[in-house]
């Protein structure tokens, strides 16, 4: 296992603690905030190592995108839990992201590797700001989640449209 893909799994152990500071300890939020944007920051982290060290792998192509849903997604759904956002876009979100991983894993299974399109990759970085605006209670917070459930419908049709699906 190269850091590049330890970095991405520390993303990924990191989501429990931020869903326990939010569920459990309500005073706690900015600490599940500023856990949250670690979380989201090694995102682009786990890229820069793998790039700059040439430590891209097939593993890591893998867990990188799924590291991101599930920060985003685990998240918003304790959010809906704790009554800050409603749980449509969420669901549309969440629909989104299965359907492409979905697509992307078909795609694979046939020989095809399908890269993140510029669209969803400004659609992961509106995703992660509103879901932290979400953590804050910022008020403009869910006009920011409907941008980004605009972005995934776009970037999912997008792959759609690639993938000839």
């Amino acid at each position: 296992m190269n850091l590049a893909t330890l970095i991405t799994l520390c993303r990924i152990l990191i989501i429990p603690f931020i869903i326990f500071l939010l569920l459990s300890i309500p005073e706690k939020t900015f600490a599940a905030f500023i856990w949250f944007l670690i979380a989201a920051l090694t995102d682009w982290l786990d890229g820069f190592v793998a790039r700059k060290f040439k430590q891209t792998t097939a593993l890591g192509a893998f867990l990188d995108p799924l590291a991101d849903k599930l920060l985003v997604l685990c998240v918003l759904v304790v959010l809906v839990e704790l009554g800050k956002v409603s749980s449509i876009p969420v669901v549309l979100i969440l629909i989104r992201e299965l359907s492409v991983m979905g697509l992307r894993i078909m795609a694979a299974n046939k020989g095809f590797s399908v890269p993140a399109e510029k669209m969803a990759k400004v659609k992961t970085v509106v995703q992660i700001a509103a879901t932290a605006m979400l953590i804050l209670g910022i008020p403009m917070a869910e006009i920011v989640l409907w941008l980004a459930v605009l972005l995934s419908l776009m970037s999912g049709a997008e792959y759609l449209w690639i993938l000839k699906a």
